[in-house]
């Protein structure tokens, strides 16, 4: 699994952003982590993928750490895919730097062939987003990290490019950490929610009425 033991990270002298957390996700496990921002979600997430360094705590990838100088088995995609593509190259040459996707992938993600020759800046922020996905949805990717990777994208892209991430992380056992505001979102698509950052005073209906009954 892809795991982090006992992380904690700050900025400088600033308080913990991240104290002793302990996380995991499974192969083949898709993983809801919803929470208000600045509680750290997507520290962890960049800790997980290998672009932040805990100040305490190891992060492992199938037992092993985290591999560098290589294209690495777990990625992750932000909410803004512009910051992800180098401006002055093609997009074919951005994806064939990690893995050049097959035919299936681009058809899945209604990618266009024409793309392909195009720099980011003629492109859409939903066509820069499918084609930052496309470019890692490879044999090569055991984990993917998803940071509010649909959040710009209008409601038929998004399910477009969910169905084709739970479709090719299924077939190929991928674990997936979703990371979201939006709670009903992952609840379409999680096989768990884990409340690690959800805030401390958060009361369900549920147990409001219990308590209420009671």
């Amino acid at each position: 699994m892809l795991k982090g033991n006992n992380l904690s990270f700050r900025y400088d002298s600033t308080p913990w952003i991240l104290k002793d957390l302990n996380f995991h996700v499974r192969p083949g496990e898709v993983v809801g982590l919803p929470g208000p921002s600045g509680r750290g979600k997507s520290t962890l997430a960049k800790i997980l993928a290998g672009h932040l360094v805990p100040q305490q705590g190891l992060v492992s990838c199938d037992g092993q750490p985290l591999p560098t100088r290589v294209f690495s088995p777990v990625q992750l995609i932000l909410q803004h895919p512009e910051l992800t593509m180098n401006p002055r190259w093609k997009i074919g040459d951005s994806l064939a730097e990690g893995h050049n996707p097959g035919p299936r992938t681009l058809e899945r993600l209604n990618i266009e062939p024409a793309w392909l020759s195009r720099y980011p800046h003629e492109l859409s922020g939903g066509e820069l987003q499918r084609l930052a996905l496309a470019r890692v949805m490879t044999p090569k990717t055991r984990y993917l990290i998803a940071d509010e990777m649909t959040a710009m994208l209008d409601p038929n892209t998004q399910a477009l490019v969910w169905d084709a991430v739970l479709k090719w992380a299924g077939k190929h056992e991928v674990g997936v950490l979703a990371i979201s505001h939006d709670r009903h979102l992952l609840a379409r698509v999680a096989h768990r929610i884990d409340e690690t950052f959800a805030p401390r005073d958060a009361v369900s209906h549920e147990e409001e009425s219990c308590r209420a009954a009671a």
